[in-house]
């Protein structure tokens, strides 16, 4: 058997982060929609656990044990006494190191993948205790939709989406390390008392109504200006998008891709078109939200 599993790339609508804690985390309040970027995910039985990656900056994929999809398929295969021997081929669509939790997606999916593979029978609960397990995103990658996630962003509780958002994510050169973002986060707060984080009425009511206009008014996120400070640039990118039409704008989750929500299809396109024009970005990407969560969209015997 195969099983291949298509997983959608994240965007936070709001980011809310409190000061860090003793563990060296922070508490968040992140509100995550799920947008129609996917990775697809294919595992199938093997000697020895072996990944592989192909696709846009393939190249910047380990493809060692330290790959979350690798994780995820032993920290599986650990629960029920299996061996982990699978391939896992990552089709590679989401931006690597860009802020939309591409590595959190294809753990979400080789974890559902290898479920479906050895059949192990775990329940959605146990999926999503080992989700956590992985890191902070990798929850609500296997639930998507929308949701809100508070501790270190893994307990989740769904939100209401009433309609359908159009966005443009411009890809930028080069990652952002999210540990360095957060780590930039604490010295511009330092000193500064860090609000307990919350997540705003008003942003859960302008989903809840689908409403981009409100929305546009309720984004936000707390490590924009840590991401501005280490890759001052992407303020161009920003002013570029905004200036041609976009709603709103602002850096997605640690960065360094961007996010620019617009009123409709017309708008992303015309966004997207300015974003590539203006030499601020490596590419622009239109897509909509919300989206499903991690999905098995083949299972097939092999030769």
């Amino acid at each position: 058997m195969s099983v291949t599993v298509r997983v959608a790339a994240k965007v936070n609508a709001q980011l809310a982060v409190g000061a860090a804690r003793p563990d060296g985390f922070h508490d968040l309040a992140n509100v995550f929609l799920a947008v129609g970027l996917y990775d697809e995910v294919t595992v199938t039985p093997a000697d020895a656990l072996r990944v592989t990656c192909s696709g846009p900056d393939a190249a910047q994929v380990p493809l060692d044990a330290t790959n979350l999809a690798a994780r995820a398929a032993i920290a599986l295969a650990a629960r029920h006494g299996i061996a982990p021997d699978v391939h896992i081929h990552i089709a590679k669509d989401i931006p690597v190191a860009g802020g939309m939790a591409g590595g959190s997606a294809d753990g979400a999916a080789a974890l559902l993948a290898c479920d479906a593979l050895w059949s192990t029978g775990a329940s959605r609960q146990e999926l999503l205790e080992i989700c956590a397990e992985l890191g902070s995103d990798v929850p609500f990658s296997l639930i998507g939709g929308a949701a809100l996630g508070v501790g270190r962003g893994e307990r989740l509780t769904p939100v209401e989406v009433g309609g359908t958002f159009h966005w443009v994510f411009a890809v930028a050169d080069g990652g952002l390390s999210t540990p360095a973002v957060y780590g930039e986060f604490d010295r511009l707060t330092a000193g500064t008392g860090v609000p307990e984080p919350a997540a705003s009425a008003a942003l859960l009511d302008a989903l809840g109504a689908g409403d981009a206009t409100a929305l546009a008014d309720a984004l936000g996120n707390d490590l924009q200006a840590a991401a501005l400070s280490l890759r001052p640039s992407l303020a161009d990118t920003l002013a570029a998008g905004t200036g041609a039409g976009a709603l709103a704008a602002l850096v997605s989750g640690s960065g360094p891709t961007t996010a620019f929500l617009v009123a409709d299809e017309e708008s992303a396109h015309k966004v997207a078109d300015a974003l590539l024009a203006s030499g601020t970005c490596r590419s622009a990407r239109v897509a909509l939200s919300p989206a499903p969560g991690a999905t098995v969209v083949e299972a097939a015997a092999t030769a």
